[in-house]
Order: C-alpha cells, then structure tokens, then sequence
C-alpha cells in the first residue's frame, strides 16, 4: 500500500520560524491515465461515483490532526496507523509541529491558534491538493491535540464542518472555571510551567480567547455556522472526568455532539489510534472519494 506521506518545512509568517508539516495523500487509490484516449476517457468518467484516477484541478476533502503534548508531527504516524485510515477514507490529513504549545495565542506572544486557524489552512489549500470548502475541512485531536482541535472549531467553526476531540484533557475547555482553577494550582507550576505561560494570569481567563463558552457564545451572536462535534474518551482515562464537562458544557449551550465513554481504554495510543480510525470510518461526515473539477462542455 502506498500512501503518499511528506514532510513539509516553511517559514511561518505568523510564528516567526520555520515549521514542520506532515501532509498524508491518499494516493494508492488513484492511477494514472496515460493513454491517447485520456481526454475523452475523462470526460466520461468524472462523475462517477468512486474515481480512482489524478485529474488536474482535483483536491482532497482534508482533516487536520492534531498530536499530543510532548509530541511531534511525526509520532502521530509512528505510533498509528493514521496513514492506513487516511487511505482507506481518501482523505488528506495534515499535522503541524505544535510541541506543547496547546495550540494557543500564547501570554508570552506566540499565536499558535492564528497559526492553525488562518496561516496553516490558507498555506496548505495554496500548495497542495486541499479543498477550502468549509463543508470539506475538519479538525480532530488527540491528548492535548483534542484540545487544540476543540479550541480552533470554537474559535473559527467557518473553517471546519466537524471537530472530534479524542482524550482531550490538557489545555483549554469549555469550563473557565476549570482552567482558573489549573493555572491557580500548584501541579502545572511545579511540573509544567510552560502550562501557565501559555495561559497567563488567571483572573485573565474570563471573556478571553481562552473562554471557549464565551467566544462560543459570541460566534452565535455573530451567526457564524456551528461546527458539529464528536469526543471519545477511554473510561479509565484521568482526564475523563474534564473531558466529560466539555461535553455537558456544549451541550447545554445546544451544540450538536456525539460522545463515547470507551470501555476498558487508558490515555495511551492504543485508544487514539483506534478513535482516529473510527472518527475517520464512522464519525466524521467524510465523502470518501476526491472532488473533480467541472467539465466545461
């Protein structure tokens, strides 16, 4: 099986470095057309319901996965199989070297979520093969990418149609008043200081763009479109209990979701690589196959 994977490094306008990619194509399911009657063959076959061959102009539909905390781009393919499920769903995937950054505009003045949410799409649906439909964007996470993925559809749900946060318990949520009470903590200050750097003071929290219920509400005021979520979180996770309020907060607020308490699973890679293959087969509203550009007759 080949799936075309890259490692893309540019330099970040918007961070001031340059940045890893890792770009997963779905190409073992398409072939070349490399005969005389190409054009005409084309023509014909555009429309039909599984294509299986590259056209110019055709784009992916593309979900961007996020990795956890203490990880890189890199670790989510080699500790998955997310390439495989890539392929099996002919979707792109994207994963951007966040390293615990928790994909926040940060107190100390990094803007990871501008990052995410208006360089990274508008870099990657440039370059390479990326519809910029909102209808074929997604965001999805696990760890602290859960996180990144649910802060970045709350933040712009016009960019992404779906969000699926698997085991997301680091970083920000729902419930300000959870946060307040991290950075307010001594665990973060003696064990990850980069947590409250990131996050700053917490009598800052409220009515920030940390306060996803707040920036929520203020997008509804706005009429912006309202991304539909999935979670999923193992039952002997430590952190199901955060990832749980997250749920109970978006639904009170009359969010669209779906939620999984997974028997039996741990906050490991046996339980992400598993949730990325049943968001990317079963939960997130994929179409499976490649979008042709119309033929004009």
């Amino acid at each position: 099986m080949l799936v075309g994977k890259l490692r893309f490094n540019y330099h970040s306008e918007v961070l001031g470095k340059h940045i890893d990619i890792t770009v997963i194509y779905p190409t073992d399911s398409y072939r070349c057309k490399v005969t005389p009657e190409l054009a005409e063959r084309a023509h014909k076959l555009l429309n039909h319901e599984k294509p299986d061959f590259y056209a110019p102009g055709m784009k992916f539909q593309t979900v961007y996965l996020m990795h956890g905390g203490g990880d890189d781009d890199t670790l989510t393919y080699r500790y998955t199989n997310a390439e495989r499920f890539a392929q099996r769903n002919r979707v792109m995937l994207v994963t951007p070297n966040i390293a615990n950054r928790f994909g926040a505009n940060t107190r100390y003045g990094v803007p990871y979520m501008t990052f995410i949410t208006e360089e990274l799409p508008t870099v990657i649906q440039t370059l390479f093969a990326s519809s910029e439909k909102r209808e074929d964007n997604f965001i999805m996470g696990y760890a602290m990418g859960g996180n990144v993925a649910l802060a970045a559809a709350i933040t712009r749900p016009d960019r992404y149609c779906a969000c699926m946060d698997i085991s997301g318990g680091i970083g920000m949520t729902m419930d300000a008043g959870v946060l307040k009470k991290e950075l307010n903590g001594d665990y973060f200050k003696k064990n990850f200081p980069l947590f409250n750097a990131t996050f700053g003071d917490a009598d800052g929290v409220e009515g920030s763009e940390f306060d996803l219920a707040s920036t929520a509400k203020a997008n509804s005021e706005k009429n912006l479109p309202e991304c539909k979520f999935f979670f999923a979180c193992g039952s002997k996770e430590f952190i199901r209990a955060r990832v749980e309020n997250d749920v109970s907060v978006l639904r009170k607020m009359g969010f669209d979701v779906q939620y999984v308490c997974a028997e039996g699973y741990d906050h490991d890679f046996s339980m992400w690589n598993d949730y990325i293959e049943i968001g990317l087969d079963q939960m997130l509203p994929l179409k499976r196959k490649a979008i042709y550009p119309a033929i004009s007759k």
